[in-house]
């Protein structure tokens, strides 16, 4: 049975193996992002999540990002105030398909409810289309473009 877990220490190269796996795809990740900086700074805020499998093997991850220029984009939704951010959610390929996904996001759902955020929001590289589809499937809107980094990205979001 697949249980998520906030993440420790002790996970970061697995996590950053699995990162690795995504490189150069639609997300458009690369040698430099996500890195062990990354996740550091994700266990430093207790923000990075873990699935793991009855062996104990990572097989999805995703984090709740903090980007104070990711929060002033004029896009947002300001009646949906406080907001979070959730970002490199990845599932181990051939685990896909199978609503990971969908149980990661609920989770980090849950707590930021339980931290009293009314919305989240998400960059999504533009053409990342399952990206895009999955995101609209559970009730995300889009609601305006930006770029960052030299990447376009649709920017969407959703009420808790």
């Amino acid at each position: 049975m697949n249980n998520i877990y906030p993440a420790k220490p002790e996970d970061k190269e697995e996590i950053l193996s699995l990162y690795r796996t995504f490189l150069y795809g639609p997300a458009d990740w690369n040698e430099y992002y996500p890195s062990k900086d990354t996740i550091e700074f994700d266990l430093s805020r207790n923000a990075l999540f873990v699935m793991k499998n009855d062996k104990g093997q990572i097989i999805a991850a995703i984090s709740i990002d903090k980007d104070e220029e990711v929060d002033k984009l004029p896009c947002w939704d300001k009646s949906l105030s406080p907001a979070a951010e959730f970002s490199r959610l990845c599932v181990r390929e051939d685990m896909q398909n199978c609503g990971i996904a969908g149980k990661m996001i609920g989770y980090v759902f849950d707590i930021l409810r339980q931290e009293g955020k009314k919305s989240v929001h998400i960059l999504v590289k533009k053409g990342h289309r399952a990206a895009l589809s999955a995101y609209s499937s559970i009730g995300f809107k889009t609601v305006g473009e930006c770029n960052f980094f030299d990447k376009d990205f649709i920017c969407m979001e959703i009420e808790l």
